[in-house]
Protein backbone atom coordinates (compact mmCIF):
# COMPACT_ATOMS: atom_id res chain seq x y z
CA UNK A 1 0.00 0.00 0.00
CA UNK A 2 2.79 2.47 0.91
CA UNK A 3 4.82 1.73 -2.26
CA UNK A 4 1.85 2.38 -4.54
CA UNK A 5 1.22 5.68 -2.82
CA UNK A 6 4.85 6.64 -3.34
CA UNK A 7 4.74 5.73 -7.05
CA UNK A 8 1.53 7.66 -7.54
CA UNK A 9 2.99 10.68 -5.85
CA UNK A 10 6.14 10.42 -7.96
CA UNK A 11 4.16 10.19 -11.18
CA UNK A 12 2.16 13.23 -10.25
CA UNK A 13 5.32 15.19 -9.65
CA UNK A 14 6.83 14.09 -12.97
CA UNK A 15 3.68 14.87 -14.92
CA UNK A 16 3.61 18.35 -13.55
CA UNK A 17 7.08 19.07 -14.86
CA UNK A 18 6.78 21.19 -17.96
CA UNK A 19 8.19 19.42 -21.08
CA UNK A 20 9.38 22.73 -22.30
CA UNK A 21 11.96 22.88 -19.55
CA UNK A 22 15.18 20.96 -19.72
CA UNK A 23 15.76 18.78 -16.68
CA UNK A 24 19.12 19.41 -15.16
CA UNK A 25 20.99 17.04 -12.85
CA UNK A 26 20.26 19.32 -9.91
CA UNK A 27 16.54 19.19 -10.59
CA UNK A 28 16.59 15.42 -10.80
CA UNK A 29 18.44 15.12 -7.55
CA UNK A 30 15.92 17.43 -5.86
CA UNK A 31 13.05 15.30 -7.07
CA UNK A 32 14.72 12.10 -5.91
CA UNK A 33 15.41 13.68 -2.54
CA UNK A 34 11.78 14.74 -2.13
CA UNK A 35 10.57 11.24 -3.05
CA UNK A 36 12.92 9.68 -0.52
CA UNK A 37 11.74 12.10 2.17
CA UNK A 38 8.12 11.20 1.48
CA UNK A 39 8.97 7.48 1.60
CA UNK A 40 10.72 7.85 4.97
CA UNK A 41 7.81 9.80 6.45
CA UNK A 42 5.24 7.21 5.35
CA UNK A 43 7.33 4.29 6.59
CA UNK A 44 7.89 5.99 9.98
CA UNK A 45 4.15 6.57 10.39
CA UNK A 46 3.38 2.95 9.49
CA UNK A 47 5.95 1.69 12.00
CA UNK A 48 4.37 3.79 14.76
CA UNK A 49 0.89 2.43 13.99
CA UNK A 50 2.14 -1.14 13.89
CA UNK A 51 3.86 -0.63 17.26
CA UNK A 52 0.64 0.66 18.86
CA UNK A 53 -1.28 -2.27 17.39
CA UNK A 54 1.18 -4.79 18.86
CA UNK A 55 0.99 -3.09 22.27
CA UNK A 56 -2.81 -3.16 22.36
CA UNK A 57 -2.94 -6.80 21.32
CA UNK A 58 -0.45 -7.68 24.08
CA UNK A 59 -2.51 -5.85 26.74
CA UNK A 60 -5.69 -7.54 25.59
CA UNK A 61 -4.07 -10.96 25.88
CA UNK A 62 -2.80 -10.20 29.42
CA UNK A 63 -6.27 -9.03 30.56
CA UNK A 64 -7.88 -12.18 29.18
CA UNK A 65 -5.41 -14.31 31.12
CA UNK A 66 -6.15 -12.40 34.35
CA UNK A 67 -9.91 -12.79 33.89
CA UNK A 68 -9.43 -16.51 33.34
CA UNK A 69 -7.37 -16.79 36.55
CA UNK A 70 -10.09 -14.93 38.52
CA UNK A 71 -12.75 -17.21 37.09
CA UNK A 72 -10.69 -20.24 38.11
CA UNK A 73 -10.31 -18.89 41.68
CA UNK A 74 -14.04 -18.17 41.97
CA UNK A 75 -14.84 -21.64 40.73
CA UNK A 76 -12.48 -23.14 43.33
CA UNK A 77 -14.06 -21.06 46.13
CA UNK A 78 -17.57 -22.09 45.11
CA UNK A 79 -16.52 -25.74 45.06
CA UNK A 80 -15.15 -25.60 48.62
CA UNK A 81 -18.09 -23.81 50.30
CA UNK A 82 -21.21 -25.53 51.54
CA UNK A 83 -23.50 -23.32 49.51
CA UNK A 84 -23.57 -20.32 47.22
CA UNK A 85 -26.28 -17.89 46.20
CA UNK A 86 -29.62 -19.58 45.63
CA UNK A 87 -30.80 -19.17 42.02
CA UNK A 88 -34.23 -17.84 41.15
CA UNK A 89 -34.68 -16.12 44.54
CA UNK A 90 -34.73 -12.45 45.50
CA UNK A 91 -31.38 -10.90 46.41
CA UNK A 92 -32.53 -10.44 50.00
CA UNK A 93 -33.03 -14.20 50.33
CA UNK A 94 -29.58 -15.15 49.08
CA UNK A 95 -26.89 -15.86 51.62
CA UNK A 96 -23.37 -17.30 51.77
CA UNK A 97 -23.17 -20.14 54.28
CA UNK A 98 -19.85 -21.39 55.59
CA UNK A 99 -19.37 -24.96 56.68
CA UNK A 100 -20.16 -24.94 60.41
CA UNK A 101 -21.70 -28.42 60.55
CA UNK A 102 -19.03 -29.56 63.02
CA UNK A 103 -18.53 -26.17 64.69
CA UNK A 104 -21.88 -24.70 65.81
CA UNK A 105 -22.13 -21.53 67.86
CA UNK A 106 -22.31 -22.48 71.54
CA UNK A 107 -23.44 -20.18 74.33
CA UNK A 108 -24.27 -20.52 78.01
CA UNK A 109 -26.51 -18.21 80.04
CA UNK A 110 -25.82 -18.12 83.79
CA UNK A 111 -28.73 -16.87 85.88
CA UNK A 112 -28.57 -16.60 89.67
CA UNK A 113 -30.94 -15.00 92.20
CA UNK A 114 -31.51 -14.15 95.83
CA UNK A 115 -35.21 -13.83 96.77
CA UNK A 116 -36.93 -12.68 99.92
CA UNK A 117 -40.73 -12.89 100.32
CA UNK A 118 -42.98 -11.62 103.08
CA UNK A 119 -45.74 -14.19 102.40
CA UNK A 120 -45.54 -17.98 102.42
CA UNK A 121 -48.49 -18.42 100.06
CA UNK A 122 -47.62 -18.34 96.37
CA UNK A 123 -51.07 -19.12 94.93
CA UNK A 124 -52.86 -16.54 92.77
CA UNK A 125 -56.50 -16.31 93.80
CA UNK A 126 -58.99 -17.16 91.05
CA UNK A 127 -56.45 -18.87 88.78
CA UNK A 128 -54.86 -22.28 88.40
CA UNK A 129 -51.19 -21.85 87.49
CA UNK A 130 -48.56 -24.17 86.08
CA UNK A 131 -45.23 -25.08 87.62
CA UNK A 132 -43.22 -22.45 85.72
CA UNK A 133 -45.77 -19.73 86.51
CA UNK A 134 -45.22 -20.01 90.26
CA UNK A 135 -42.83 -17.56 91.93
CA UNK A 136 -39.19 -18.56 92.42
CA UNK A 137 -37.83 -20.24 95.54
CA UNK A 138 -36.82 -18.07 98.48
CA UNK A 139 -33.17 -17.49 99.41
CA UNK A 140 -30.12 -18.09 97.24
CA UNK A 141 -30.52 -20.19 94.15
CA UNK A 142 -29.84 -20.55 90.48
CA UNK A 143 -32.54 -19.99 87.95
CA UNK A 144 -32.42 -21.77 84.60
CA UNK A 145 -28.94 -22.21 83.16
CA UNK A 146 -29.35 -22.20 79.40
CA UNK A 147 -27.05 -23.98 76.96
CA UNK A 148 -27.56 -22.82 73.38
CA UNK A 149 -26.43 -24.40 70.11
CA UNK A 150 -27.02 -22.77 66.72
CA UNK A 151 -25.62 -23.16 63.21
CA UNK A 152 -26.41 -23.01 59.52
CA UNK A 153 -27.17 -26.53 58.31
CA UNK A 154 -26.73 -25.80 54.61
CA UNK A 155 -27.95 -23.25 52.07
CA UNK A 156 -31.60 -24.06 52.81
CA UNK A 157 -31.82 -24.63 56.59
CA UNK A 158 -30.56 -23.47 59.98
CA UNK A 159 -30.97 -25.18 63.33
CA UNK A 160 -30.91 -24.31 67.03
CA UNK A 161 -31.33 -26.04 70.36
CA UNK A 162 -31.62 -24.70 73.91
CA UNK A 163 -31.25 -26.93 76.97
CA UNK A 164 -32.28 -25.68 80.39
CA UNK A 165 -30.53 -26.99 83.50
CA UNK A 166 -32.47 -26.33 86.71
CA UNK A 167 -33.36 -27.72 90.11
CA UNK A 168 -36.80 -29.19 90.82
CA UNK A 169 -37.66 -30.68 94.21
CA UNK A 170 -33.99 -30.86 95.16
CA UNK A 171 -32.95 -32.65 91.96
CA UNK A 172 -31.03 -31.33 88.95
CA UNK A 173 -33.14 -31.60 85.82
CA UNK A 174 -32.22 -31.05 82.16
CA UNK A 175 -35.10 -29.92 79.95
CA UNK A 176 -35.35 -29.25 76.24
CA UNK A 177 -36.64 -25.70 75.90
CA UNK A 178 -36.26 -25.44 72.16
CA UNK A 179 -34.93 -27.65 69.38
CA UNK A 180 -35.96 -26.72 65.86
CA UNK A 181 -34.99 -26.26 62.25
CA UNK A 182 -35.97 -23.29 60.10
CA UNK A 183 -35.76 -22.47 56.43
CA UNK A 184 -33.48 -19.70 55.16
CA UNK A 185 -34.10 -19.47 51.42
CA UNK A 186 -37.85 -19.53 50.78
CA UNK A 187 -39.04 -16.73 48.47
CA UNK A 188 -41.29 -13.77 49.30
CA UNK A 189 -40.11 -13.42 52.90
CA UNK A 190 -41.55 -16.79 53.99
CA UNK A 191 -40.02 -18.84 56.81
CA UNK A 192 -41.08 -22.28 58.01
CA UNK A 193 -40.02 -23.61 61.41
CA UNK A 194 -40.47 -27.14 62.75
CA UNK A 195 -39.63 -28.81 66.06
CA UNK A 196 -40.13 -27.54 69.58
CA UNK A 197 -40.01 -23.78 70.06
CA UNK A 198 -41.63 -20.78 71.74
CA UNK A 199 -44.51 -19.79 69.50
CA UNK A 200 -45.19 -16.23 68.32
CA UNK A 201 -47.84 -15.21 70.84
CA UNK A 202 -48.05 -11.64 72.01
CA UNK A 203 -44.69 -10.02 72.68
CA UNK A 204 -42.89 -11.85 75.49
CA UNK A 205 -43.72 -15.48 74.71
CA UNK A 206 -41.16 -15.94 71.92
CA UNK A 207 -38.36 -14.48 74.09
CA UNK A 208 -36.28 -16.41 76.60
CA UNK A 209 -36.72 -15.09 80.12
CA UNK A 210 -33.09 -13.98 80.48
CA UNK A 211 -33.75 -11.26 77.86
CA UNK A 212 -36.63 -9.75 79.89
CA UNK A 213 -36.46 -6.28 81.42
CA UNK A 214 -37.54 -7.64 84.82
CA UNK A 215 -36.48 -10.58 86.98
CA UNK A 216 -39.84 -12.35 86.53
CA UNK A 217 -42.69 -12.40 84.05
CA UNK A 218 -45.89 -10.35 84.56
CA UNK A 219 -48.85 -12.03 86.24
CA UNK A 220 -50.58 -12.39 82.85
CA UNK A 221 -47.82 -14.49 81.30
CA UNK A 222 -47.42 -16.56 84.45
CA UNK A 223 -51.14 -17.35 84.64
CA UNK A 224 -52.15 -17.74 81.00
CA UNK A 225 -48.94 -19.14 79.43
CA UNK A 226 -46.99 -20.66 82.35
CA UNK A 227 -44.27 -18.07 81.46
CA UNK A 228 -43.78 -19.44 77.92
CA UNK A 229 -45.87 -21.56 75.59
CA UNK A 230 -43.43 -23.93 73.87
CA UNK A 231 -44.79 -26.96 72.03
CA UNK A 232 -43.94 -29.45 69.29
CA UNK A 233 -45.21 -28.44 65.88
CA UNK A 234 -44.69 -26.30 62.83
CA UNK A 235 -45.04 -22.58 62.21
CA UNK A 236 -45.08 -20.60 58.95
CA UNK A 237 -44.60 -16.84 58.78
CA UNK A 238 -44.21 -14.24 56.05
CA UNK A 239 -42.98 -10.65 55.98
CA UNK A 240 -45.19 -8.87 53.47
CA UNK A 241 -43.87 -6.38 50.87
CA UNK A 242 -45.63 -3.34 52.37
CA UNK A 243 -44.44 0.19 53.09
CA UNK A 244 -44.30 -0.59 56.82
CA UNK A 245 -43.17 -3.77 58.55
CA UNK A 246 -45.99 -6.32 58.27
CA UNK A 247 -45.72 -9.94 59.36
CA UNK A 248 -48.37 -12.67 59.48
CA UNK A 249 -48.11 -16.29 60.50
CA UNK A 250 -49.57 -19.26 62.26
CA UNK A 251 -48.80 -22.75 63.44
CA UNK A 252 -50.14 -26.18 64.29
CA UNK A 253 -48.97 -27.93 67.48
CA UNK A 254 -49.23 -31.10 69.49
CA UNK A 255 -51.12 -29.29 72.26
CA UNK A 256 -49.12 -30.74 75.13
CA UNK A 257 -47.82 -27.59 76.80
CA UNK A 258 -49.71 -25.31 79.20
CA UNK A 259 -52.43 -24.08 78.69
CA UNK A 260 -52.87 -27.28 76.71
CA UNK A 261 -52.22 -30.77 78.01
CA UNK A 262 -53.18 -34.37 77.52
CA UNK A 263 -52.32 -34.48 73.82
CA UNK A 264 -52.42 -38.00 72.40
CA UNK A 265 -50.26 -37.23 69.38
CA UNK A 266 -52.83 -38.48 66.87
CA UNK A 267 -54.16 -35.05 65.95
CA UNK A 268 -53.41 -31.34 66.14
CA UNK A 269 -54.19 -30.29 69.70
CA UNK A 270 -53.54 -26.56 69.33
CA UNK A 271 -53.09 -23.93 66.66
CA UNK A 272 -51.96 -20.31 66.58
CA UNK A 273 -52.32 -17.30 64.32
CA UNK A 274 -50.81 -13.84 64.55
CA UNK A 275 -50.29 -10.59 62.72
CA UNK A 276 -48.18 -7.55 63.54
CA UNK A 277 -47.18 -4.24 62.03
CA UNK A 278 -44.46 -1.77 62.95
CA UNK A 279 -42.23 1.02 61.76
CA UNK A 280 -40.33 4.17 62.63
CA UNK A 281 -41.44 7.67 63.53
CA UNK A 282 -38.59 9.95 62.58
CA UNK A 283 -35.08 9.00 63.65
CA UNK A 284 -35.85 8.51 67.36
CA UNK A 285 -38.93 6.29 67.70
CA UNK A 286 -39.78 2.74 66.62
CA UNK A 287 -43.01 0.88 67.33
CA UNK A 288 -44.83 -2.43 66.90
CA UNK A 289 -48.38 -3.65 67.59
CA UNK A 290 -49.83 -7.12 67.14
CA UNK A 291 -52.75 -9.50 67.62
CA UNK A 292 -52.46 -13.25 68.21
CA UNK A 293 -54.46 -16.25 69.34
CA UNK A 294 -53.85 -19.72 70.79
CA UNK A 295 -56.68 -22.24 70.35
CA UNK A 296 -56.40 -25.51 72.31
CA UNK A 297 -58.92 -28.35 72.07
CA UNK A 298 -59.42 -31.46 74.16
CA UNK A 299 -57.34 -30.11 77.04
CA UNK A 300 -56.59 -32.21 80.12
CA UNK A 301 -54.47 -29.76 82.10
CA UNK A 302 -53.02 -30.11 85.60
CA UNK A 303 -52.12 -27.03 87.65
CA UNK A 304 -51.35 -25.92 91.22
CA UNK A 305 -48.98 -28.86 91.72
CA UNK A 306 -51.49 -31.24 90.12
CA UNK A 307 -54.25 -30.32 92.59
CA UNK A 308 -56.41 -28.56 89.99
CA UNK A 309 -57.44 -30.19 86.71
CA UNK A 310 -59.20 -28.64 83.74
CA UNK A 311 -60.76 -30.64 80.91
CA UNK A 312 -62.25 -28.98 77.84
CA UNK A 313 -61.37 -26.26 75.34
CA UNK A 314 -59.30 -23.14 76.07
CA UNK A 315 -59.07 -20.18 73.68
CA UNK A 316 -56.62 -17.34 74.33
CA UNK A 317 -56.42 -13.94 72.58
CA UNK A 318 -53.58 -11.42 73.03
CA UNK A 319 -53.04 -7.82 71.94
CA UNK A 320 -49.53 -6.41 72.36
CA UNK A 321 -47.75 -3.11 71.76
CA UNK A 322 -44.19 -1.83 72.14
CA UNK A 323 -42.49 1.49 71.42
CA UNK A 324 -38.88 2.57 71.87
CA UNK A 325 -37.85 6.24 72.00
CA UNK A 326 -34.21 7.39 71.90
CA UNK A 327 -33.99 11.04 73.07
CA UNK A 328 -30.57 11.58 71.46
CA UNK A 329 -31.20 9.35 68.45
CA UNK A 330 -28.71 6.79 69.80
CA UNK A 331 -30.26 3.87 71.70
CA UNK A 332 -26.89 2.94 73.17
CA UNK A 333 -26.82 6.23 75.09
CA UNK A 334 -30.42 6.74 76.17
CA UNK A 335 -33.78 5.12 75.45
CA UNK A 336 -37.27 4.77 76.90
CA UNK A 337 -39.22 1.56 76.30
CA UNK A 338 -43.00 1.35 76.60
CA UNK A 339 -44.57 -2.10 76.46
CA UNK A 340 -47.88 -3.75 77.27
CA UNK A 341 -50.09 -6.77 76.57
CA UNK A 342 -53.75 -7.61 77.09
CA UNK A 343 -54.92 -11.25 77.55
CA UNK A 344 -58.43 -12.65 77.20
CA UNK A 345 -59.15 -16.35 77.77
CA UNK A 346 -62.43 -18.17 77.17
CA UNK A 347 -62.73 -21.72 78.57
CA UNK A 348 -65.49 -24.28 78.23
CA UNK A 349 -65.18 -27.52 80.19
CA UNK A 350 -64.91 -28.75 83.77
CA UNK A 351 -62.65 -27.90 86.71
CA UNK A 352 -61.76 -30.21 89.59
CA UNK A 353 -59.87 -29.19 92.75
CA UNK A 354 -58.71 -32.18 94.80
CA UNK A 355 -57.32 -29.99 97.61
CA UNK A 356 -60.70 -28.31 98.07
CA UNK A 357 -62.52 -31.62 97.63
CA UNK A 358 -64.61 -30.41 94.70
CA UNK A 359 -65.53 -32.84 91.94
CA UNK A 360 -65.77 -31.93 88.25
CA UNK A 361 -67.73 -28.69 87.99
CA UNK A 362 -68.90 -27.24 84.68
CA UNK A 363 -67.08 -24.03 83.77
CA UNK A 364 -67.95 -21.79 80.84
CA UNK A 365 -66.53 -18.35 81.46
CA UNK A 366 -63.77 -15.93 80.58
CA UNK A 367 -60.75 -14.51 82.39
CA UNK A 368 -58.55 -11.60 81.43
CA UNK A 369 -55.60 -9.47 82.46
CA UNK A 370 -53.06 -6.94 81.32
CA UNK A 371 -49.71 -5.42 82.14
CA UNK A 372 -47.93 -2.20 81.24
CA UNK A 373 -44.30 -1.36 81.80
CA UNK A 374 -41.70 1.26 81.06
CA UNK A 375 -37.90 1.08 81.21
CA UNK A 376 -35.64 4.14 81.05
CA UNK A 377 -31.98 3.87 80.12
CA UNK A 378 -30.61 7.09 81.60
CA UNK A 379 -26.96 6.09 81.19
CA UNK A 380 -25.29 3.65 78.76
CA UNK A 381 -24.90 1.17 81.65
CA UNK A 382 -27.85 2.01 83.92
CA UNK A 383 -31.60 1.46 83.57
CA UNK A 384 -34.65 1.85 85.80
CA UNK A 385 -38.10 0.43 85.20
CA UNK A 386 -41.64 0.08 86.54
CA UNK A 387 -44.40 -2.42 85.76
CA UNK A 388 -48.00 -2.99 86.80
CA UNK A 389 -50.02 -6.20 86.24
CA UNK A 390 -53.74 -6.77 86.80
CA UNK A 391 -55.88 -9.93 86.55
CA UNK A 392 -59.66 -10.43 86.39
CA UNK A 393 -60.82 -13.92 87.38
CA UNK A 394 -64.50 -13.61 86.52
CA UNK A 395 -67.40 -15.31 88.28
CA UNK A 396 -66.71 -18.59 90.04
CA UNK A 397 -69.31 -21.39 89.83
CA UNK A 398 -70.99 -22.36 93.09
CA UNK A 399 -69.31 -25.76 93.02
CA UNK A 400 -65.84 -24.15 93.01
CA UNK A 401 -66.27 -21.80 95.97
CA UNK A 402 -63.28 -22.04 98.34
CA UNK A 403 -61.23 -23.68 95.59
CA UNK A 404 -58.21 -22.25 93.80
CA UNK A 405 -60.62 -20.77 91.24
CA UNK A 406 -62.33 -18.65 93.92
CA UNK A 407 -60.83 -15.16 93.92
CA UNK A 408 -62.81 -14.10 97.01
CA UNK A 409 -64.05 -11.01 95.18
CA UNK A 410 -60.50 -9.72 94.73
CA UNK A 411 -58.69 -9.11 91.45
CA UNK A 412 -54.98 -9.94 91.81
CA UNK A 413 -52.44 -7.24 90.99
CA UNK A 414 -48.69 -6.68 91.15
CA UNK A 415 -46.54 -3.52 91.14
CA UNK A 416 -42.81 -3.82 90.37
CA UNK A 417 -39.80 -1.50 90.28
CA UNK A 418 -36.29 -2.42 89.20
CA UNK A 419 -32.85 -0.95 88.51
CA UNK A 420 -30.09 -2.77 86.66
CA UNK A 421 -26.46 -2.24 85.68
CA UNK A 422 -25.11 -3.62 82.41
CA UNK A 423 -21.33 -3.73 82.24
CA UNK A 424 -21.40 -5.08 78.68
CA UNK A 425 -23.72 -7.00 76.40
CA UNK A 426 -22.55 -10.14 78.25
CA UNK A 427 -23.26 -9.20 81.88
CA UNK A 428 -26.10 -7.62 83.84
CA UNK A 429 -26.88 -7.23 87.56
CA UNK A 430 -30.39 -6.28 88.73
CA UNK A 431 -32.21 -5.32 91.91
CA UNK A 432 -36.01 -5.55 91.96
CA UNK A 433 -38.84 -4.92 94.41
CA UNK A 434 -42.45 -6.09 93.91
CA UNK A 435 -45.64 -5.86 95.89
CA UNK A 436 -48.24 -8.42 94.96
CA UNK A 437 -51.78 -8.68 96.24
CA UNK A 438 -52.89 -11.97 94.76
CA UNK A 439 -55.60 -12.74 97.33
CA UNK A 440 -57.94 -10.67 99.49
CA UNK A 441 -56.00 -8.87 102.27
CA UNK A 442 -52.86 -10.82 101.41
CA UNK A 443 -49.91 -8.76 100.26
CA UNK A 444 -46.53 -10.17 99.42
CA UNK A 445 -43.47 -7.89 99.43
CA UNK A 446 -40.78 -9.43 97.24
CA UNK A 447 -37.13 -8.43 96.93
CA UNK A 448 -34.84 -9.95 94.29
CA UNK A 449 -31.15 -9.64 93.44
CA UNK A 450 -30.23 -11.17 90.10
CA UNK A 451 -27.26 -11.67 87.82
CA UNK A 452 -27.39 -12.71 84.15
CA UNK A 453 -24.10 -13.61 82.44
CA UNK A 454 -23.54 -14.82 78.89
CA UNK A 455 -20.66 -17.08 77.89
CA UNK A 456 -19.70 -17.81 74.31
CA UNK A 457 -21.75 -17.02 71.24
CA UNK A 458 -25.26 -15.69 71.63
CA UNK A 459 -27.45 -14.14 68.94
CA UNK A 460 -29.02 -10.71 69.24
CA UNK A 461 -32.46 -10.57 70.84
CA UNK A 462 -35.51 -9.69 68.77
CA UNK A 463 -37.04 -6.23 68.88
Amino acid sequence: MSKKLLLAASAAVLLNVSPALAASDADLEAIKSEIQSMRNAYESKIEQLESKLNTLESQQSTTAQQVQRVDNVQTTIQATTVATSVPNTPATARRQVKDSSFNPSIGVILNGQYNNFSSDDSDIGGFAIGEEGARSSEGFGIDETEINFAASIDDKFRGAATLAVLEEDGETVVEIEETFIATTALPYGIEAKAGRFFSELGYLNSHHTHSDDFADRPLTNRVFLDNNYGDDGIQVSAVLPTSIYTEVGGGAFRGDDFPGGGANGNDIGAWTAYGRVGGDIGDKTSWRVGLSTLQTDGVSRDANEDAVNFTGDSDLYIADARAVYAPTGNNAEQEIIFQGEYFYRDEDGTYEDTDAGTGPVAFDDSQSGWYAQSVYKFHPQWRAGARFSQLYAGDVPAGLVDSALDDGGHDPWSATAMVDWTNSEFSRVRAQFSREEVADNQQDNQFTLQYIMSLGAHGAHNY
